[in-house]
Parts: C-alpha cells; sequence; structure tokens
C-alpha cells in the first residue's frame, strides 16, 4: 500500500464512485468469511462502508482479512464497486456500493471487548445496554457505539449553532475564572486549597452569576459563555458534579427581551441540528397556574389532561377525606387562594385500569406525601361504580358537568390541606399516566413553556424565616417593592423558567441593581451586613458605580442534548461524565495523592486515604 492515509471515510462513498480507487481507515465492525470471500463491514464516525476481499486479492490480503476480528484498526486500499440490485442495502447511506479490497495493512489488533459495540437488541426490539459502570469504566469502547456517536456530534452541533445565533446578535463570547471566591448560592462548592495562601480555599463557579452581572457594570452588555459549573451536590439522571451550561446577560433589558432571545436562540439551534421547526412564541404560565393545572412548576405539555379544582366535592356528600382540601382549609391554600381538592379527568380508560392499576398510581401520590388517591368510574349508564361512588351516588349529572366527565372515563382526586402538596401529588399521577398511556401528541414532540411569576419567598418552618426561591440578586417584581417587608410571601419575582417536555431547561430573572434594594433583601431572609459584606461585598460595591438595569438566563446543555436526543439521562450525552456516586470508574477518580502533596496544600494528613 502506497499510503495508508484515507482518501475518503467510511459514510461518504455513493454509486456515482464507482471505479475509483480509495483508501479507508477505521474499525472492523464485522467480518463474514465464506470460504474463499470475506465480508469486512468498516466503521468510523462518517458511516459504515462494506470490504470484500474475492478471488483478484493476493494470498496476502486474504490471510489479513481471515484474521481480522472485530475493533481492528485497519487500512483498506480498494476500488469502488457496485452492488448487485439484490445485494443493495437500503438501510446503509453506503449500500449500493461495496470496496474491493486490493491491500490492507492492520494498525493495531484488539482484546476481547468486555461488551459488544454493535448494538443489541431483544426480541420486542429494546437495546440491550451493559451495566453503567462498565460502560463507563470502558467509556472510549462506549463512545464508538453509534448511538453515542450521535450524542457527541449533536452536542457539537448545538454549541456551534449557539455560538452563531448569539455571536450575530451582538453578543460578546467571554471566560470568568474557575477559581473564585466561596459565596453560597444553594449547593456545596468544590473547593481548591491554596498552596501560597495556607488555609484559604478557592472555589469551582457553581455558575458565573456574580461575574457575569460584573461584566453588565463594566459596559459589556450582551454576554455568553460555555460555561463550566460546579456543584457539590449527589448525583441524579439529569444532575452531574461538573455541568455545562450556556450562560447569557444583558443590559438595558427586559423580561420580554431576554425570554424572546432565548426562544430564537432555540428556535435556530433546533432548525440548524434538527430541521425541526419551533412555535415563534413559547407559551407562558404562571407559577401557581402551573401548579393548579399540571401539578408542576415544570409540566410536560405534550398531551392536555388538565388537572381540575374539585373544591364543590366537599359539600356535596360526608366524605371527611375532601374536608381537608376545601376552599377554606390549611394556611397554602388561604395564601394561594386554591383548593387543595384537586380532580383528574382521564378520558375512555374506565374499562381498562383495574383496582391494581389504580393502586399503583396511589402508590406514585404516596411518595409524593398524598394520604391517598381517590377514585371512581362513570360506567355505560352514565352512573359512578367503584372507589368512592358509594358517597356521591345520585350526584353523577353535577359532578360530570362541572369536571367534563363523560362515559367509561376514570375520575381521580387529591385532597390536602397544602395546596402545593395535593397538586404536585396528582401531578405525579399525571404525568405517569401520560407515559403509561402513550398520551404525547407526535406532532409536539419538543413542547417549550415559560413559567413566570414565582414566588420570590419561601418560609422555612424550621429556622421560621424567609428563604429566597432563587437567588438573592432576582429583582422583585415592582409593586410590590413598597411591601417587601411588611408582606413577603406575597412578593412575585421577575424570574422565569424555561421547561420542555417536563424538564426544567433554564432559569433565569432580571437582576438587582440597586445596591439599597439589594441590602433590603439581604436583611429579609436573615443576612447581617457583616455577613452580606464578607459573601457579596465586592458585588454591592460595584453596584454603586453605575450599574445597569440587566437581566438573563443560563439554559443547561447538557439537559438541552438530552432532550433533542430522547436520551432518559445526561451521562448519554456527555463525553466522560461520573457515575451516580459522583466517581469515574475509568481513571479511578477521585483518587488518594501523594502525603506530600497534602503538606504543601496545608492538609492535615491523618484522616486522608493512603493507597
Amino acid at each position: 500500500m502506497e499510503s495508508t492515509k484515507r482518501t475518503v471515510t467510511c459514510g461518504e462513498l455513493r454509486a456515482a464512485d464507482v471505479g475509483k480507487k480509495v483508501v479507508l481507515n477505521g474499525w472492523v465492525s464485522r467480518t463474514r468469511d465464506l470460504g474463499g470471500l470475506v465480508f469486512i463491514r468498516l466503521r468510523d464516525r462518517y458511516g459504515i462502508t462494506q470490504v470484500m476481499v474475492g478471488d483478484k486479492a493476493s494470498d496476502k490480503v486474504k490471510q489479513i482479512a481471515s484474521s481480522l476480528k472485530s475493533e481492528y484498526c485497519i487500512a483498506v486500499e480498494g476500488t469502488v464497486n457496485a452492488r448487485a440490485e439484490k445485494d443493495i442495502n437500503r438501510d446503509m447511506a453506503t449500500g449500493e456500493i461495496e470496496v474491493e479490497a486490493s491491500d490492507i495493512e492492520i494498525f493495531t489488533t484488539s482484546q476481547e471487548l468486555p461488551f459488544s459495540i454493535e448494538e443489541v437488541r431483544q426480541k420486542d426490539g429494546t437495546v440491550v445496554l451493559p451495566n453503567e459502570d462498565l460502560r463507563l469504566k470502558y467509556r472510549y469502547l462506549d463512545l464508538r457505539r453509534d448511538p453515542m456517536q450521535q450524542n457527541i456530534i449533536l452536542r457539537s452541533q448545538v454549541t456551534f449553532a449557539t455560538r452563531e445565533y448569539l455571536t450575530s446578535k451582538g453578543f460578546l463570547e467571554i471566560e470568568t475564572p474557575t477559581f473564585i471566591k466561596s459565596t453560597p448560592e444553594g449547593a456545596r462548592d468544590y473547593l481548591v486549597p491554596s498552596r501560597v495562601h495556607p488555609g484559604k480555599f478557592y472555589s469551582l463557579p457553581q455558575s458565573p452569576q456574580l461575574y457575569k452581572q460584573l461584566l453588565m457594570v463594566s459596559g459589556f452588555d450582551k454576554y455568553f459563555q460555555i460555561a463550566r459549573c460546579y456543584r457539590d451536590e449527589d448525583a441524579r439522571g439529569d444532575r452531574q458534579p461538573e455541568f455545562t451550561q450556556i450562560d447569557m446577560e444583558m443590559s438595558f433589558t427586559n423580561r420580554e427581551e431576554v425570554l424572546s432571545t432565548t426562544e430564537g436562540m432555540m428556535q435556530y439551534i433546533f432548525k440548524k441540528t434538527l430541521n425541526y421547526d419551533l412555535p415563534a412564541k413559547f407559551d407562558r404560565i404562571a407559577w401557581e397556574d402551573a401548579f393548579d393545572l399540571y401539578g408542576s412548576d415544570k409540566p410536560d405539555l405534550r398531551f392536555d389532561m388538565k388537572m381540575q379544582d374539585a373544591a364543590f366535592m366537599a359539600d356535596l356528600a360526608d366524605f371527611n377525606a375532601f374536608k381537608a382540601g376545601g376552599a377554606n382549609a390549611g394556611r397554602d391554600v388561604q395564601r394561594h387562594k386554591r383548593s387543595g381538592l384537586k380532580a383528574l379527568v382521564v378520558k375512555n380508560v374506565a374499562d381498562k385500569y383495574s383496582r391494581k392499576n389504580i393502586e399503583a398510581l396511589e402508590a406514585v401520590a404516596k411518595t409524593y406525601k398524598a394520604k391517598g388517591l381517590a377514585w371512581m368510574k362513570v360506567d355505560a349508564e352514565g352512573k359512578f361504580e367503584g372507589g368512592i361512588s358509594k358517597f356521591y351516588a345520585g350526584k353523577e349529572a353535577e359532578i360530570c358537568s362541572k369536571l367534563g366527565a363523560e362515559k367509561n372515563d376514570l375520575i381521580l382526586f387529591v385532597s390536602d390541606e397544602n395546596w402545593q402538596l395535593a397538586c404536585t401529588a396528582l401531578g405525579a399521577v399525571r404525568k405517569q399516566l401520560g407515559k403509561d398511556l402513550n398520551l404525547y401528541n407526535p406532532k409536539d414532540e419538543f413542547h417549550f413553556a415559560w413559567i413566570i411569576d414565582f414566588p420570590y419567598f419561601a418560609f422555612n418552618e424550621e429556622t421560621q424565616g424567609w428563604e429566597t426561591e432563587h437567588h438573592m440578586f432576582t429583582l422583585p417584581q415592582k409593586q410590590y417593592w413598597d411591601t417587601l417587608e411588611s408582606d413577603p410571601g406575597a412578593v412575585k419575582g421577575d424570574l422565569y423558567d424555561l421547561v420542555l417536555n417536563g424538564y426544567e431547561l433554564a432559569s433565569g430573572s432580571m437582576r438587582i441593581n440597586d445596591p439599597a434594594l439589594q441590602e433590603r433583601i439581604f436583611e429579609i431572609v436573615g443576612y447581617s451586613r457583616e455577613r452580606a459584606e464578607k459573601a457579596f461585598g465586592f458585588l454591592v460595591q460595584a453596584f454603586k458605580f453605575g450599574a445597569p438595569p440587566h437581566g438573563g438566563i443560563a439554559p443547561g446543555l447538557d439537559r438541552l442534548i438530552m432532550l433533542m436526543r430522547h436520551e432518559e439521562s445526561i451521562h448519554e450525552v456527555i463525553a466522560f461524565p461520573k457515575n451516580n456516586l459522583a466517581a469515574s470508574p475509568m481513571d479511578e477518580c477521585p483518587s488518594a495523592v501523594d502525603e506530600q502533596q497534602l503538606k504543601d496544600l496545608h492538609i492535615n494528613c491523618y484522616d486522608v486515604e493512603k493507597d
């Protein structure tokens, strides 16, 4: 072989290339030896090409071809031939051709694989994956699998599209520090000890929040960054100790501009990478309405099953469980002026749902602290049957009219004196029904929505004090400024969440730029002047030099790619993620370090694990 350098990739040859002499590089996906005729599927990240070694090949090439095993890394020189009509593989982009090898060179061989790179499916079509820790231990092999390749490719494409869009809108990409001052932002910080400043620590950023606000003070009115962030919290399927977000901030702006800019960015990303058209405007739902109708501040809107107020039923029968959720019950109900008795009508399933099925839904509700899940069915005659039907016999017409229930419908109820608890529990049941009944609209593959008008403060029963729902730099809506101290529970923030298919994708807000207003917020949440000065003094000081009005948002890149690829975990869209114990089986981090390194960092070595 004159040169082993590839002239084409394994995904680009077509019928128009018949007769060309080419060199391919890649990995052996599989081989078939038919006795004198060897077929090799050669793979790279661009696709698969079939290579054929036939009678015209030299004995040396035939011998090499017969010795090939899965994942050998090789070069193939040969001529592009057309496949016979009966042999065309319509499932392969290169399926009309094959390359007849005249020479093969083995770059490297491969040991026996710990798991198959080829997709393994059960009879029902379900993909069988190896144990996740095994996949993470050999992540470099896992990443050779086509679904993982497509995930990482899409991630790269989305990142590039993001940069294209924001740059076209006048945003500047500016890096902020990754060694910063530790400040309270909700989760625990990852701390980095300083060698040259004994006993002092840097923190890895949970977000670039403070620095991007300082950039607004600096006069850079449109900033973005593909930002690495770190939070020392328990890992879950959609969380990692280190993650990436599309961090954005704008000056001289308002909520409407931030939302429309984000909508435009998402529209551009989805069209550019998936050729998918998002609507020009996303739904906007007030926080209280989101809980009242869907039981969540991140509702899945791909199906239209809304929860309903069923407070009227507390007065229709002597059913004590419903008294707790009536319109006059509980401080939480009074605060939101909404009933804690919620109903869900599930259309045309009464004949399909057994008591066992309903008990499974009740278990879901109880997971979210509901005391139970009441139910009854509407039979073929329009009468109630099962569950709590005996309490409401004879009231069918009134109840069905108010709830919009019909024959063969299943009606589910949760009642609690805590309005939000009742909504959350029945909302979880709604979400489960969406999965169980596959209620998703096939034309609504990606449903975005804005959740707005969040409560600014939440009352902590343990500390008997107020806390911010978001962060302390969020701007309260202006109509509440005069009553911040006298009625914190009524205050709404000028903040917004972007949700997609039942996941929170981004959180953002307009920011406080007035030092006096910022100090009032610190006082309400119990931050003394000294504590606030110690944690955030540099930011408040900056606000005293003409801080512009500003606001921003930070969509999670990992979660966005996960949803675009319909994956269940962000592990699937990160090249080298940690497992659910925040560890990496591949390189065995976190790991012990030399005692001398610890001494250099002024760390007591007695309790540190030794190798």
